[in-house]
């Protein structure tokens, strides 16, 4: 997939990109300067971001398409979950958990692995305990969040 050249610029992009999502949002909470537009774009363009690349690595074939299938879902499933919520009025947390936290970042790690492997053309088959492993946090985060959205609208109901 391309020249040596590309493979390290492709996994610079990546990285710097990830550099400064988390700088942008260490800076708004350092300085008090969150906003509602930030709270609701900064997980947007983390899901963008991740899904992209987990799609990419998939037509790659360097992911398995399983594992692609699953961040997309999940991710597919929170932005439509504030959407109906939105346009329903009915009031849910979407706040990120821990949980859903600790997903986005075991997702990024997996990408930066994957593209750091394949850069040195490294055995991609060592790094399926991690894809496993995220592949399991990230079902275990979709269902969090299902049942959290769940609980949240029926008791509201009562």
């Amino acid at each position: 997939w391309g020249g040596e050249a590309n493979r390290w610029i492709c996994l610079a992009i990546f990285v710097a990109a990830s550099v400064t999502d988390w700088f942008d949002g260490h800076l708004a909470r350092k300085y008090n300067l969150i906003t509602n537009f930030g709270k609701f774009m900064d997980p947007l363009a983390d899901k963008l971001m991740l899904t992209t690349g987990f799609i990419t690595l998939s037509v790659m074939h360097l992911v398995p398409l399983w594992l692609t299938i699953l961040v997309a879902s999940r991710d597919l499933m929170l932005m439509l979950g504030a959407a109906v919520a939105h346009f329903t009025h009915t009031q849910v947390d979407i706040s990120p958990t821990v949980l859903g936290k600790g997903t986005t970042l075991i997702q990024l790690a997996t990408l930066v692995a994957v593209v750091f492997f394949a850069s040195r053309r490294l055995d991609l088959a060592t790094l399926d305990p991690l894809l496993y492993l995220m592949g399991g946090v990230t079902l275990t985060s979709g269902l969090h969040y299902l049942s959290r959205g769940y609980v949240r609208i029926t008791s509201s109901q009562a």
